[in-house]
């Protein structure tokens, strides 16, 4: 991805009473097609060890939190619900009930730990009289209504639950008398899938791992019956869609190859073949495509590119709208012969560059699982790696694209949007009506948006309307970002029909304004740039970002 003209990194279930697990990606017994062999081992001889993720049951119930019974009550809190009266008891119901029955306890060691709701603050207190054997609270700042408070209240949760090693937890908000039914159903799938994200842990490349104890979650308060049941079994989908594609992005470059991605690809079709079916292209078929910008970026490396095409069709119905979902799929970005290197290149984090695939895999494994009607949608990944060798692509080479527009390559470490390119023509070629397209591809977008909030361009009104929408659902953070036309003028080229870097300011517009050359104009497009949220620095993990609002935004599409 390009950071001042340079491609940088991305620095810095549980419905009902139904018990379900999330199978790890990479995982085969047949190691020898997932990763570059040395001598027919396995480089550095790492295979990833399959591990069963923990199997959570989720139940709503309403009953009265203080009569239920097991490790940890957790009950989320704002900071109203921490008013005192004169006398310095609680007026919330809740707390006041709570602290009645612990004799003034609560209220005194909540003082004490300078306990006030704040958003971030968490307090577990080991104390006699309940059912339970914690109190937790969970602090959700002044109000809590969006899905991004909710799931930061489950994620919270599991952290509770991590450390003092509980197999049973119960939920409750303090004050949830406010909320709509239709905001309880929300607030119960987001803070579900939130204690499940907040549980995993990719331990498949450690030696030794400690297994979460957390088996049941008791969501209290919020209803129950079959909606709510259809809400959690929602949330199951997406939670295990979004720890796949977290697994992809950890995955070393050394494991996750092009191969093993289309591998990965080709083994979600199987798995949900009665929606889903996969075209994997070898180089030879690309070639026959006329794929030169995406075969430019692949020529350097011993891995051989695999181009992904995963077609999800409704089984049955009328189809009324077909999109497209394309993602930037280089597992690994040595930058090529523009190598990256010195302070912030980030080569090492060059595994994430792979971001947008693995969010468009996780949409395409989550709409496997819900089958939407009403919409046909493909997945298209153009997998690569940019490496240096005598075979690859010059600084001032010029390649010609599938639509036949030639590039002239001034930068080799600007090659996601070369790989894109042909990707873009390919999803055009399928007679979609809509594309969205996400890529780790600036780190210009990380500049300006930070960590946490991807960049988003499209000429479309109506388009971002419906992403933002969709967006507002997942608790995502996106940023509508200008297409500057007038910054085209720093992409021609004397020689060739563009060049792929323009000058170092405004690096993403620039970006942006290069894959629009490849997309039909009677096409609406998005490009989203999530080179900042893609990957989580503090924890050095990576996020999941995309999943679910391109799920959201694909059903908002469907006629479900």
């Amino acid at each position: 991805m390009v950071f001042n003209g340079v491609e940088v990194g991305a620095f810095a279930v549980w419905a009902f009473g139904v018990v379900s697990s999330i199978v790890s990606p990479l995982y085969s017994r047949n190691t020898k097609y997932m990763a570059h062999t040395v001598a027919g081992a396995t480089l550095g001889l790492t295979q990833p060890v399959n591990i069963e993720h923990p199997k959570i049951s989720f139940a709503a119930k309403e009953i009265d939190a203080v009569e239920w019974k097991g490790d940890i009550l957790a009950v989320g809190v704002t900071e109203k619900d921490m008013t005192k009266d004169e006398k310095s008891k609680f007026q919330n119901s809740v707390l006041k009930k709570l602290d009645g029955l612990l004799g003034g306890l609560l209220a005194e060691v909540l003082s004490e730990e300078d306990f006030t709701g704040k958003a971030g603050q968490t307090a577990v207190l080991r104390l006699p009289g309940l059912g339970s054997k914690r109190v937790g609270l969970i602090g959700l700042g002044l109000a809590a209504s969006s899905p991004a408070a909710f799931r930061g209240l489950g994620e919270a949760v599991a952290a509770a639950a991590k450390t003092a090693q509980a197999n049973s937890v119960a939920i409750v908000l303090a004050s949830s008398e406010g909320l709509s039914n239709e905001s309880k159903l929300s607030a119960a799938s987001s803070i579900a899938s939130g204690t499940v994200l907040g549980i995993h842990e990719d331990n498949r490349y450690k030696s030794e791992s400690k297994k979460p104890q957390l088996k049941s979650v008791d969501i209290l308060g919020l209803g129950t019956g079959p909606e709510l049941e259809k809400k959690l079994k929602y949330a199951e989908d997406i939670s295990s869609a979004i720890i796949f594609g977290r697994e992809l992005v950890n995955s070393p470059a050394n494991v996750l190859t092009p191969a093993a991605l289309a591998a990965e690809s080709s083994k979600i079709a199987s798995l949900y073949s009665d929606v889903l079916s996969a075209n994997i292209l070898t180089a030879e078929q690309c070639k026959e495509l006329k794929m030169g910008s995406y075969l430019g970026v692949a020529a350097a490396s011993a891995n051989p590119p695999y181009f992904i095409h995963l077609c999800y069709k409704p089984p049955s119905g009328p189809i009324k709208a077909k999109l497209a979902l394309v993602g930037k799929g280089l597992t690994f970005d040595s930058g090529g012969y523009n190598i990256k290197t010195g302070s912030g290149c980030s080569i090492e984090l060059m595994k994430t560059d792979m971001g947008g695939s693995a969010a468009v895999l996780g949409a395409a494994k989550a709409l496997g699982q819900i089958k939407p009607p009403g919409v046909e949608v493909h997945f298209i990944v153009a997998s690569c790696e940019n490496m240096i060798s005598g075979t690859g692509m010059r600084p001032g080479d010029i390649i010609t694209a599938s639509n036949g527009k030639t590039i002239e390559v001034n930068n080799t470490d600007a090659e996601g949007r070369l790989t894109l390119a042909d990707a873009l023509v390919y999803a055009c070629n399928q007679g979609v009506e809509k594309i969205v397209d996400l890529a780790t591809l600036t780190g210009a977008c990380i500049v300006a948006l930070g960590p946490s909030i991807a960049g988003v361009f499209t000429p479309s009104d109506d388009l971002a309307k419906e992403v933002f929408e969709a967006s507002e659902v997942s608790g995502e953070k996106f940023w509508r970002m200008p297409l500057e036309e007038s910054y085209w003028e720093s992409m021609k080229s004397g020689v060739a029909d563009m060049v792929n870097t323009g000058g170092g300011q405004g690096g993403a517009i620039t970006a942006a304004l290069f894959l629009k050359q490849f997309v039909d104009e009677k096409v609406q497009w998005m490009h989203i740039d999530l080179a900042g949220p893609v990957w989580n620095d503090k924890k050095r993990v990576a996020t999941g970002f995309g999943v679910s609002t391109l799920v959201e935004w694909v059903l908002k599409n469907s006629s479900k």
